[in-house]
């Protein structure tokens, strides 16, 4: 199913709501976060204006007589009050963080746990995963738009608070004065920020260059290809390719830093422009004695500080406005539709001892994108408790037909049924359990042996069903040769004293993951691809004892390896073309029988 979003030209959220979603998460996750803010703006609030009346107030004091030991106490309370701000405020900087890293960890944690559980064509989806990504970008950091909105929203609100007092003391000056400010200081900052902004304009062409140099980066570091850079003696390729993005690099962020150095020469302009004229009108007022010195002063002070607060508060907003883009891009994945049922699905418990039936019902499936049908109207009935093998050149549609039957794609047209039943209906998580699984691709966590094959840890992992499945796939001998046996470490990407297995080591320990979750479906997707011939002959043997009486699916391309089997289909052009017992197809004399006569010259 398409998702709704994908296609939208405007995001989703506004500023205005990504602020209230992330003020929610914050009152669930950390309702500290609100309070410190709210400290923030006072403290900046405070401070600002502390510092503006300091001086005008002193003056004031003496203008009107004041006694020494007066001014004293004057100069002693705003001191006082300067040093509590600037404490209270340290201490509220000191520990912001905190709660800000708990609300965007939160955020990690859903949007890592959404990408887990989402149902499985979305990760294969090629502009699900770069929304993913560019979601999982604003939560990297502390300075990213998960963590960085808080800053963002505090200053937006101190400006604002700041700006709104600054304006009612300008406008009992005069409101020629504050009309000034105001007009120069807005023309200035967007004047300023469209030459700043053709950084951000170019993003794409940065994230572009970036991308290779990280490539380069990460392909010069992957130990898996140390062996290939040495043997084929590509480190002095990779040294130019890096040299040549890093270059190209260089010169982006040379470019990007003459158009800033320009926004910056221009904002001093007007920043001239601006406080002369303003500064000018003060004197003209001043001399007339329209003004007195302590008035003087203040305003002359305000006029600056009133800049400073109109500049801030269209940058923040601007700032805001890119981190809310952002942030909505985190929701829209989030809230992804999804093109299975989960929970809101129809529960299915998995029956002890009970022989599942499958069955493809006139079952077409494409390919997003695609112009022809992968598979076609195909029908099929895996009968409770049979062997069937699925046979055909690489590309016909076996892992793909897999696939359907395991429900993680849902046909184009047609059904798929357990036991009679259209799997739509359920809940997707509870059929998937009816299945234990060895595809190709597999994925391997940084874990103890034990923990791979168990899919658990602690309590929950029971090593004397551990070993047994070990035993099964043919992997226990190489385990008790390990330094620590089923506690020792898998991969070294975590653990320095971990172990590497070979691919055929790793594809027995997956078989013995399979077989440990022991499922009523067992499907086998190219279990001996990595396997020599050996190991590949031993695990034919004893096929019938891992897969006992449960109705069992075995995909290869080697048909001499179907002769187990209760049934053989072979796929091409999109559907069933032959299908029959190993011995029947070689007796019928057409294609399976062919592909055979090639195969086996090998063989023999």
């Amino acid at each position: 199913m398409e998702n709704k979003t994908t296609h939208k030209q405007k995001p989703a959220y506004g500023m205005a709501s990504n602020c209230a979603f992330m003020i929610r998460r914050a009152w669930r996750e950390c309702k500290g976060v609100l309070s410190v803010c709210a400290g923030l703006v006072f403290c900046g609030v405070a401070a600002s204006l502390l510092e503006l009346f300091v001086v005008p107030a002193i003056l004031k004091a003496v203008e009107g007589g004041a006694a020494p030991g007066a001014l004293v106490r004057l100069i002693l309370w705003f001191t006082l009050g300067m040093v509590l701000v600037r404490a209270f405020r340290a201490y509220l900087d000191e520990n912001t963080l905190f709660g800000r890293v708990t609300v965007r960890s939160s955020l990690c944690l859903d949007l890592h746990m959404h990408f887990c559980r989402t149902s499985f064509p979305h990760t294969e989806d090629p502009d699900y995963i770069k929304r993913v990504r560019k979601a999982s970008r604003c939560l990297d950091s502390n300075r990213d738009s998960g963590e960085a909105v808080w800053k963002t929203m505090t200053d937006l609100t101190t400006n604002v608070i700041s700006f709104l007092i600054y304006l009612l003391l300008l406008a009992q000056a005069g409101p020629w004065v504050a009309g000034l400010c105001m007009v120069l200081a807005a023309a200035g900052y967007f004047a300023g920020e469209h030459i700043r902004s053709w950084r951000y304009r170019h993003r794409e062409e940065e994230g572009r260059l970036n991308s290779h140099l990280d490539y380069m980066i990460a392909r010069s570091r992957d130990i898996q290809l140390a062996k290939d850079i040495r043997i084929f003696g590509i480190g002095p390729w990779l040294t130019e390719l890096y040299d040549k993005y890093g270059r190209l690099c260089q010169d982006f962020y040379a470019k990007s830093y003459r158009f800033c150095l320009w926004a910056d020469l221009l904002d001093l302009g007007l920043a001239l422009a601006r406080n002369g004229a303003a500064y000018g009108l003060l004197i003209a007022m001043a001399i007339r004695g329209e003004l007195t010195a302590a008035e003087f002063v203040l305003y002359f002070t305000a006029v600056s500080g009133f800049a400073q607060w109109v500049t801030g508060i269209f940058a923040q907003l601007g700032t805001l406005h890119r981190q809310s883009l952002e942030l909505s891009t985190l929701r829209e994945v989030m809230e992804t539709e999804e093109p299975f049922r989960f929970e809101d699905g129809k529960p299915l418990a998995v029956k002890e001892n009970h022989l599942y039936q499958l069955e493809l019902r006139d079952v077409s499936f494409r390919y997003p994108g695609a112009e022809e049908d992968t598979l076609s109207h195909v029908n099929l009935t895996i009968r409770p408790g049979e062997k069937l093998a699925v046979v055909g050149r690489n590309g016909a549609g076996k892992t793909t037909l897999i696939k359907l039957l395991c429900g993680l794609y849902d046909p184009t047209q047609g059904q798929v049924l357990l036991d009679g039943e259209d799997i739509r209906q359920y809940d997707r998580r509870d059929y998937y359990r009816h299945f234990s699984a060895v595809f190709q691709q597999f994925s391997t966590l940084a874990g103890t042996m034990a923990e791979n094959v168990a899919q658990a840890s602690g309590g929950e992992l029971d090593r004397d069903r551990v070993w047994a499945c070990l035993e099964k796939a043919g992997v226990a001998d190489k385990i008790r040769e390990l330094p620590r046996q089923e506690d020792t470490q898998l991969g070294r990407e975590v653990y320095l004293d971990g172990v590497d297995l070979s691919g055929g080591q790793l594809q027995r320990l997956m078989l013995a993951r399979a077989l440990y979750k022991n499922g009523p479906v067992v499907v086998l997707d190219e279990p001996t691809a990595a396997l020599d011939p050996i190991a590949e002959s031993d695990l034919y043997q004893k096929y019938s004892d891992l897969t006992g009486n449960r109705t069992s699916v075995y995909i290869s391309h080697r048909l001499a390896s179907t002769r187990f089997c209760d049934r053989v289909l072979l796929i091409e052009n999109g559907g069933i073309a032959e299908e029959g017992t190993h011995e029947s197809l070689l007796e019928q004399g057409g294609r399976y029988a062919y592909l055979f006569s090639i195969q086996s010259k090998y063989y023999n």
